[in-house]
């Protein structure tokens, strides 16, 4: 993910303190420095489609989602995709919004091997879902734009939908442009239902798609099968002659295909035109025998493209090999992980932030102690000099003996990943070690602990 590091950045206009400020949520409030340093973006961003969309709304740009939906105030906004669980349905239905000021009291055996009934920890300090998901309320006059609809929540009240799914935004996210709502980590096996960004369409050409990578917002064909550059083309020129197209497949614009913006056309030989983004060839790998690999990047001077690069990890960081592939480790080699929570109830709050309820964590880590959670999962303290650099991996001071934030200058300073702390493993004692990997429930997509995996077509994302 952070190998080749962040190119030049620029800082978001919208980003102010001003628009900080404007948040209603509760915000964290940071020093000038830190400021800007979590308002920075790569220089060679994602483009966007312009997409009509009402007064209200405009596109925010962010680190690792590329181009995304956002309020007057710059809050990402976020829907609740319907889905099936293993018990169950949870989630919106179209032009419908089942997120409620009631505050669940149970589980509701959407997950098994769990039942419904079992109470909640900390009812006395939970959360309803809307506390969570603040609903994005229309006006009375409200009209359609777009994809853009109007429907009547259950309380009575309008609120703005996309796509035909009730929009919100996420009382974890402090500063415009975060995404800490949702995770791009990805799920596997009997997860929860996560919440998903409201992205903008990315302004590439047909034939093309964008995906969120560990790497990035990687470019990939129709058919979901990587896109490459190759370091010996030059500006809208190939040098790929016959041989070399035997393994590297040149992506081939139709007669009808037209430039837009950084993408361009060049004629590779009579007859036959090319694809090049920001002037650089395209072209498929033969070898690739899976979507969305990354393998053709391990050929000398090709690469996978991005449209935009995820920021950089924390200078102290490492990348090791390990029999799944490369993973994040910290500055002696040790695997770095995330801790992923969804509690059972009908509303799916998540249950991984510091001001989550601990009990989750204390238990998958330490059997709810926390003395063992500290001795087998510790945090990644940051070095003494180390900065948010990003608003994707920022220093966070914790209480080690709560799990929750400690006020500034009194707390453990770790580093975290969209806000949340990371951890290494007991077990693993050299690096490559991935002794935790998947710790917890249903390979701890659920409730549970798993490594930062950089090369994502090895194991099915972060």
């Amino acid at each position: 993910m952070r190998k080749r590091g962040m190119r030049k950045q620029l800082l978001i206009g919208f980003a102010g303190a001003a628009a900080v400020a404007a948040f209603a949520a509760p915000v964290v409030k940071l020093s000038a420095a830190e400021t800007i340093a979590r308002a920075v973006i790569p220089a060679e961003r994602e483009e966007a489609q312009k997409v009509p969309m009402p007064p209200v709304f405009h596109v925010e740009y962010t680190e690792l989602d590329g181009p995304v939906f956002a309020d007057a105030q710059g809050r990402t906004l976020y829907f609740w995709p319907n889905t099936t669980m293993r018990n169950g349905v949870t989630g919106d239905p179209k032009n419908q919004s089942m997120c409620t000021d009631k505050v669940q009291t149970h589980t509701a055996g959407l997950m098994s091997p769990y039942p419904p009934g079992l109470e909640l920890p900390e009812l006395k300090t939970r959360k309803s879902c809307l506390d969570m998901w603040p609903a994005v309320y229309a006006a009375d006059d409200a009209k359609p734009v777009g994809a853009f609809t109007v429907i009547t929540g259950k309380d009575g009240k309008k609120q703005w939908a996309y796509d035909q799914h009730a929009l919100y935004t996420s009382d974890q996210d402090k500063v415009p442009g975060d995404v800490n709502g949702a995770s791009t980590k990805g799920g596997q096996g009997d997860g929860p239902a996560a919440r998903d960004v409201a992205q903008v369409p990315s302004a590439v050409p047909p034939g093309f798609l964008v995906r969120t990578s560990a790497e990035g917002r990687m470019l990939l064909n129709d058919k979901n099968y990587s896109v490459y550059m190759w370091d010996k083309d030059q500006a809208n020129k190939s040098n790929c002659d016959a041989a070399c197209t035997r393994s590297w497949v040149p992506v081939v614009a139709s007669v009808a295909a037209q430039p837009q913006g950084e993408w361009s056309i060049f004629e590779r030989s009579p007859g036959v035109r090319q694809w090049a983004f920001r002037k650089k060839p395209l072209y498929t790998y033969a070898l690739d025998a899976e979507t969305r690999s990354q393998q053709g990047s391990d050929i000398p001077g090709w690469h996978n493209v991005y449209v935009q690069k995820a920021p950089a990890f924390p200078k102290e960081f490492t990348q090791q090999d390990s029999e799944t592939g490369v993973v994040l480790a910290d500055a002696k080699g040790k695997t770095i992980y995330t801790y992923n929570c969804a509690d059972d109830s009908v509303d799916q709050l998540s249950c991984d932030s510091m001001d989550s309820p601990q009990s989750y964590r204390l238990a998958i880590c330490g059997g709810g102690k926390v003395e063992r959670c500290l001795r087998d999962w510790p945090y990644v303290v940051a070095a003494k000099d180390a900065k948010s650099t990003s608003r994707t991996w920022s220093v966070v001071e914790v209480d080690p003996q709560t799990g929750h934030a400690a006020e500034p200058g009194k707390g453990l300073k770790v580093w975290a990943y969209q806000g949340q702390p990371v951890y290494t493993h007991i077990l693993d004692k050299k690096p490559g070690d991935l002794l935790g990997n998947g710790n917890g429930e249903f390979g701890g997509s659920r409730n549970g602990f798993r490594a930062f995996i950089l090369r994502d077509d090895f194991f099915g994302g972060r």
